[in-house]
């Protein structure tokens, strides 16, 4: 059991054992703080942030070895309860879990666990309707519970098919919009988790078949 958040073992089985005729492309979505210092137990890389730790991990050479792709990466605004988010699209549900078992991916995870605080990790899926992306520099993400709305209307809207890892909590919306410093995000609270990010890697909206947001 990871030390920064709790695995769904019935969402892990879904992932692992989803019928082929029934798998597809899956958007996993981590909500990511780290610790101030990453610890590493063994006494070495003292002065390593968690933050430092995790870009040690950071496994692109061998997603793209499965074919998956990072769709969102960016470090939220000062202030704000999460210091990242990242979005991979995996080509399909097992993918996502078969990559856990490779020893290159293994060798790099005592980075991931030296200098995570906390995550929640949710698997999504885009809502067959998309709304247009409003333009701006900034992106608004609300994870929320069932019966909990989305405080920005006209989000794009990914169902949260399962939470893989988290603290317990279920979620059932993701809603995601780009907005200008003009907009105020809305509070988090225990049935809804809010990052405002500034994007270093933004391909979602292209992926979600939505307008493309215009960076000002």
């Amino acid at each position: 059991m990871p030390s920064y958040g709790r695995i769904d073992p019935e969402y892990a089985g879904h992932l692992a054992s989803c019928p082929e005729e029934q798998d597809g492309p899956i958007f996993m979505v981590n909500f990511m703080k780290y610790r101030a210092r990453a610890a590493y137990g063994d006494g070495g890389d003292e002065g390593v942030t968690g933050k430092e730790a995790d870009d040690r991990y950071a496994p692109l050479d061998i997603l793209a070895d499965i074919g998956a792709l990072v769709v969102f990466f960016g470090d939220v605004e000062p202030g704000g309860e999460w210091d990242r988010v990242g979005i991979v699209r995996y080509p399909t549900r097992r993918s996502f879990i078969a990559m856990q078992s490779r020893s290159d991916f293994q060798d790099r995870h005592v980075h991931k666990a030296a200098g995570m605080d906390r995550t929640i990790v949710c698997g999504t899926l885009p809502i067959g309707v998309r709304a247009p992306a409003r333009g701006g520099s900034r992106v608004v993400f609300e994870l929320t519970a069932e019966g909990t709305p989305l405080q920005i209307a006209d989000a794009g809207r990914l169902r949260v098919e399962g939470t893989i890892l988290g603290d317990r909590r279920q979620f059932a919306m993701l809603g995601v919009s780009w907005v200008g410093d003009d907009v105020a995000a809305p509070a988090s609270s225990a049935e809804r988790v809010v990052a405002v990010v500034r994007p270093s890697i933004d391909r979602l909206a292209t992926e979600l078949g939505m307008t493309a947001p215009v960076i000002r």
